[in-house]
């Protein structure tokens, strides 16, 4: 039978080595994301790892390190797929980048472990259960660091209210910001129910002085066709 004649006693206890390594360490990184109730837990993180280290460590086998090589650039682009379905946006905000990150991670320890390196597999599964744990402490203390406005980034959006021709101002609007350093990325213009147009211009800038923007708004104000104008302000992506 095929599978009597290639099975190799050596190469399945190498094999059995490089998969308990990964299920062990893929268990440290899960174990500590299900404890913060994360999205991806505990089984994700150990699938994802000896889904990693068995197509590495097969590639090992059948093409030697050269195909290692090649599904290792696979696995490394293939597990940004899984990453992007822990990502979510809830309004101006996302959450899941550190799950995702992690994940990634993980596969990366698996690879390690199917390429037989298992030293190297340990070391990074310290690093990224470092990362999550013993960082935290200065992500909240600089988190609570006091700043201004001009020193976070965001995104900035100027909302102009006319009852004219929203073509015509929206040429004078983009003028106006990009004479005062605030280049636009775009402006969209909307009916609403009164008859009166409201153009929606995203700026570039994602830091910006609030006081030079107050200064341009009411400029803006002052054009015999506005209405009102205002601007907004959401945290950067």
């Amino acid at each position: 039978m095929p599978f009597i004649e290639s099975f190799n006693a050596g190469d399945f206890f190498a094999t059995l080595v490089s998969l308990l390594a990964a299920f062990g360490l893929g268990t440290l990184i899960g174990a500590e994301r299900q404890y913060r109730q994360r999205t991806a837990g505990l089984r994700t993180n150990v699938l994802v790892a000896i889904g990693a280290c068995q197509f590495v460590d097969m590639a090992m086998h059948l093409a030697g390190p050269d195909g290692a090589v090649r599904v290792v650039a696979y696995v490394v682009s293939g597990i940004g797929f899984l990453g992007a379905g822990v990502i979510m946006k809830e309004g101006a905000n996302i959450r899941g980048l550190n799950t995702a990150a992690t994940l990634w991670c993980s596969a990366a320890v698996g690879a390690c472990a199917g390429a037989d390196l298992i030293a190297q597999a340990v070391l990074l599964t310290a690093f990224v259960l470092a990362g999550n744990t013993m960082l935290r402490p200065l992500v909240s203390a600089l988190e609570r660091i006091p700043r201004s406005e001009e020193e976070t980034e965001a995104t900035y959006g100027v909302i102009v209210v006319t009852r004219a021709d929203p073509a015509e101002l929206r040429g004078k609007l983009a003028a106006l910001l990009e004479k005062a350093q605030f280049p636009v990325d775009v402006i969209e213009p909307d009916e609403r129910a009164d008859g009166s147009f409201e153009l929606r211009a995203t700026l570039v800038n994602t830091s910006v002085r609030i006081s030079e923007l107050d200064a341009v708004i009411s400029r803006i104000r002052h054009l015999p066709e506005v209405v009102s104008a205002t601007w907004t302000r959401s945290a950067a992506d």
